[in-house]
């Protein structure tokens, strides 16, 4: 699973590492794309976050 925590509930899978990265990319990008045309401002904050279960 991977979340951005700048937008909320902007969540995303994969069955591997990469695809749940490229997924969450993609999901970011239309996060942001619906934003922009809803008029709203887009958080600007820069972070990464990684939390690995065992």
């Amino acid at each position: 699973m991977a979340e951005c925590p700048s937008l909320p509930a902007c969540i995303s899978q994969g069955s591997s590492r990469e695809e749940a990265i490229s997924n969450i990319r993609e999901a970011i990008q239309g996060y942001i794309l619906a934003l922009e045309g809803d008029g709203l401002p887009v958080p600007d904050d820069s972070f990464q976050t990684m939390l690995v279960a065992v």
